[in-house]
């Protein structure tokens, strides 16, 4: 029987029940992995589980990244079921449907970026906070899902743009103050089919990304990167997660981005300003 890069990794995923936190929980799994998968909905977790066929490998905890004592909680009960925790895979997070500053009022604007930032940073920054004593104890790592909004404009809006711009910022801090016991990285992808929602105080929580995907229809323009062929399924984006998880492969790799975004970073600018309707 073949051994997986991550045969004998604990892994802890936020927003682990839907998009790429999914996927990637189920990559890992199938490279050996035991996995906890945290998320606000546990019907949804739940239906990771049933649908992985492999029960005894999948932890849930049904928790806001927002709230510090539910996050300790997760980590607690990851070693209590798992024994330890080799790897955090920070990646809850929600966009801001590419609302630029002059499509919000201010009050938009405040309760927006109160949201997003409180999802996508503080998020990220509170699970670090739980479990970098546990990674310390295993030499383990976190990883952080980044986005080509981590490096460029028109990925999403001025509050989701800062957003990943921070977590960008955010992954290499953590990466000086953790080493070398932790090492810390991130993957920024491109547009993928997922579930990712926007922000409440904008009144798009239940608006699914994946819904823009389902419109388009076999006669559009493909999309204007290099790679304009390449999959959007989260699955085919999970093996730099793999990679920078597995310590045999990446140990020497830390304050690393890996861009996993179809060539977007090579493209050029579709345009010549955003401003142009004004």
């Amino acid at each position: 029987m073949s051994r997986g890069w991550l045969d004998g990794h604990v892994a802890l995923i936020t927003g682990g029940g839907t998009g790429i936190g999914r996927a990637v929980a189920e990559r890992f799994v199938s490279e050996g992995a035991r996995v906890t998968i945290v998320g606000r909905d546990k019907a949804r977790l739940d239906e990771v589980v049933q649908a992985s066929g492999t029960a005894h490998r999948f932890h849930t905890v049904a928790a806001d990244v927002r709230d510090s004592a539910a996050l300790h909680t997760a980590v607690a009960e990851t070693v209590d079921r798992f024994g330890k925790v080799d790897t955090l895979v920070a990646n809850a997070g929600v966009w801001d449907y590419q609302r630029q500053l002059t499509r919000l009022t201010a009050a938009q604007l405040d309760v927006a970026f109160d949201e997003i930032f409180s999802v996508n940073v503080k998020g990220y920054v509170l699970a670090a906070e739980a479990a970098w004593p546990e990674l310390v104890k295993t030499r383990g790592s976190i990883i952080m899902t980044l986005s080509n909004a981590s490096f460029f404009v028109n990925g999403g809006g001025p509050l989701y743009t800062a957003s990943k711009h921070a977590c960008l910022g955010l992954m290499r801090e953590l990466a000086y103050e953790l080493a070398p016991k932790v090492r810390v990285n991130g993957v920024a992808c491109g547009g993928m089919n997922t579930d990712l929602r926007g922000p409440e105080g904008l009144g798009l929580a239940d608006r699914s990304i994946s819904a823009s995907f389902a419109r388009k229809s076999a006669g559009d323009p493909p999309p204007p990167i290099p790679l304009h062929d390449s999959s959007t399924d989260p699955r085919d984006f999970t093996g730099s997660y793999v990679l920078l998880a597995a310590r045999d492969q990446s140990g020497p790799i830390t304050g690393q981005a890996i861009s996993v975004d179809g060539g977007i970073g090579v493209r050029g600018f579709i345009s010549a300003a955003g401003g142009d309707h004004l």
